[in-house]
Parts: structure tokens; sequence; C-alpha cells
């Protein structure tokens, strides 16, 4: 069996087989170039190039290394035999499965990621579209002849790409029990978080997000659930710190760079320059029209819009200027100090912005459902349980700050003095 080896800055190599390779050298993969992973951060952190693309590299070579931890311990084979059915040529096929699915996670992301999620149009229902929509629809419309038909996959595995969508997914009509391995991609435990902590931090320049891998992988274990009978993914007790180290660094890289005064900014500005420009993308339906569309192409058509007010403030980096601030957590005083701000400045004519972090995307989830596990013997407890520092951030970060156009900031300034004299 041929490899493929492509050097990446964080692990040293990720390994590809022909079948990956072949997936990887498809236009609609190699778009993921021309999609900055953390949009215009660069603006901030000159490093922050890096794509969606490596991070996908990425993302295939660490679930990989999470679920040969998992499959290499007797106790786990044993379980999964007895829960799912496996035998050995099943767990190679899922291994299979599991990488295509990491591989391709991120393949239907509109242009600069996560900033472009308000430009996504609407379903019937009136919910937005989602990235992963489209990623079901490009693998299921553009993958599947290549992944179905290819040789060596027919030859060793036959995953098809409507299974590697339902992983994706975690569609449990399609692949049953064997979904559970939905998540090594999307739960707190991911390899998708993994990776992008240890990438951005690397590619920031920054150490928040750096973390004991290795100790992590060790520390994999499974239960059987005894109610549902199905896997629980969890940490062993002697590695709880490390999940609790995980924790940390996600909630540092939250609250110092992705959530950066300066960065916010950027990102709110790039999202309205698009909205001028372009309005919405296409819907899934419209797959090929929407895979025109990349960080280049959006950049051109709002170059090429002369009244995109934004798109020229980006352009000679005049930002919006932040002027007041709550903390993390803000007091009844702090918000009522924000809504008297906002007041004064409505009735001097003075445009605002308020920037309030999105519930959905809480740097951590405290669920009960979605924690993260710690495995002792037979029992299984909530990471919050064992952590002092993960239950003590049981409030959801609601930092609330007001910007204003550089222009205004100064008398945006004055106004904020009066408010504040008033507040005293």
């Amino acid at each position: 069996m041929k490899k493929f080896e492509i050097r990446d800055p964080v692990y040293g190599f990720v390994e590809l087989n022909e079948l990956e390779k072949d997936i990887v050298n498809t236009p609609v993969f190699q778009r993921l170039r021309r999609i900055r992973q953390l949009g215009l951060t660069d603006y901030v952190y000159p490093g922050a190039t890096h794509t969606r693309f490596e991070h996908s590299l990425g993302v295939m070579h660490l679930a990989t290394r999470m679920y040969d931890s998992i499959v290499n311990k007797e106790e786990n084979i044993r379980l999964l035999e007895d829960c799912i059915g496996y035998n050995k040529n099943g767990i190679n096929k899922d291994r299979q499965l599991l990488r295509l699915a990491a591989l391709l996670h991120d393949i239907g992301h509109a242009p600069f990621s996560h900033v472009s999620e308000e430009v996504m149009p609407s379903k019937s229902d009136g919910e937005k579209y989602k990235h992963e929509d489209y990623t079901v629809k490009i693998i299921l419309e553009k993958l599947s002849d290549v992944i179905n038909n290819h040789p060596y996959n027919q030859a060793n595995y036959n995953v098809t790409a409507k299974e590697v969508a339902a992983l994706i997914q975690g569609n449990v009509k399609i692949l049953g029990p064997r979904s559970f391995w939905k998540i090594l991609i999307s739960s707190q435990l991911d390899a998708d978080r993994c990776d992008y902590l240890l990438r951005d931090s690397l590619h920031i320049g920054v150490k928040y997000g750096v973390y004991d891998i290795d100790r992590l992988l060790v520390s994999l274990t499974l239960i059987k659930d005894p109610e549902s009978g199905v896997p629980i993914l969890g940490i062993d007790r002697g590695g709880w710190h490390v999940a609790e180290a995980l924790i940390i660094a996600r909630y540092q890289m939250f609250t110092q760079v992705y959530y950066h005064k300066t960065r916010r900014a950027y990102d709110y500005m790039l999202k309205e320059a698009m909205k001028a420009s372009i309005n919405e993308f296409p819907s899934p339906e419209k797959i090929d029209e929407f895979i025109k569309y990349d960080d280049y192409y959006v950049w051109l058509l709002m170059s090429q819009n002369g009244n995109n007010q934004m798109f020229e403030r980006i352009m000679n980096r005049n930002h919006l200027r932040m002027i007041a601030e709550t903390k993390e957590n803000p007091f009844d005083e702090e918000k009522d100090y924000i809504n008297q701000l906002k007041l004064k400045l409505e009735r001097n004519g003075i445009w605002y912005w308020e920037d309030t972090p999105s519930k959905a995307k809480s740097w951590y989830n405290l669920n009960s459902t979605e924690e993260v596990k710690i495995i002792d013997g037979e029992n299984v407890s909530l990471l919050s349980d064992y952590s002092v520092i993960v239950k003590s951030l049981q409030k959801q970060f609601s930092k609330s700050r007001i910007y204003v156009y550089p222009e205004d900031k100064k008398k945006a300034e004055e106004l904020k003095r009066e408010v504040v004299k008033w507040k005293k």
C-alpha cells in the first residue's frame, strides 16, 4: 500500500493513502486552501494566515490517533465488540470511515470561515443554513464518485460517501451504533477542537491553547452506558488534569484571542462588507455556484463595490474603536451603565455597535449530557465534579462592548465621561 506524506507544522508529517490523496486533489477540497481558518485575525496577529486546508488534514491525523489509542486497548475492543458487534474488519473499515469524515468535516465552509455565517441563506423554517449542510451536499454530489468507485476503497473497505456524510451528521438510521464515532469529530472532546487549539496557538504565536496532547491520547477510554448500551467516550480518572488543561486552554484562547477587541471589530466589519456586496451565498441546492466562493472571490466582489464603506475601512485598517466594555460576567450596575451610554450616543446622533457573545459559541458547555466525562472503573462523573476551576466557570461568558467609528471616538469618549459622572 503506497503512502503519501505532507509535512505539517503541528504534527510533523500527516500520512495519506491513495484514496485520501485523490480526495485532497479534487477542486472542492483544494478550495479550502483559499479559506482562512480565522477570517481577518491576521490584521491583529500577522501569523494567523493558516487555512481550512491544513486544519482538515490535522483533524484527520488527530482523529486517527484518538481512534487508534482507543482501539489499541484490549478492554475497549471487548466493549466495542459487545456494544457494536465489531470484528477486525469492522474496526479497520470504521477507522477509514472516521478518517474520511474528519478530512471532509469542513469542506462546506463559506469564505472567511465562521465570520460569514450570518451571510448564509435561510431555510424554509427561517433557520440559516450551516456549513455542515453544504459539507453533506458536497460529499454526496461532488465526491461520491471518487469515494465509492476508488479502486483502493473497493478493494479494502467499501466505505461509501453516504456513510461519510452520515458520520458527520451522526445519522443513526444509516450507521446504527457506529454513529458513536461522531464524538471524535464533533463534541467537547473532539479532534476538531483539539487541533485548532494547537494550530491557532502556533500560527498566532501564543501559548494559551497549548496542552499535553500525548497525555490526552493515552487517557482516552470507553465505558458502556448501562441504560442505552452504547459506548461513552471519556478520560480515565488518572488523566483528568489533562482534560482540565484542555478546557482552560479553550477558555484562554476564547477570551484572549477569539474575543480580542480588535479582532471582533474586524469580524463585524467583514461581515457587513460581505452583506453589502453579495447579500447572501447560494443555497446548498446550488452547490456548483456555492463552491465558486472562496476568500479571493469574495474579496474581489467587495473591492468592486464602490459604495462598500466597511470594506474601505478594512483596506485602510481604519477599524471600529472600542470605547467601553463590561467584565466577563457583568453586574447589573455595569449593564445599566452600558444602556445609559447607548442612550447617550443615540441622542447625540453617534452610531455604535454593541458586541455581545453568542451562546451558541460558548467556549465550554456545562450541560451534563455534553460535558467531558471522567471514567473511574465502572463509574462515570463529569469533569466539573473533579475540577474546581471548571466548576467555577459555571456562569455564561457575557462581556459586552461598545464600538464607534474612529472619527466619532473623541466625541463618544466625552459623552462616556458624562455617563460616568451621572453614574456616580
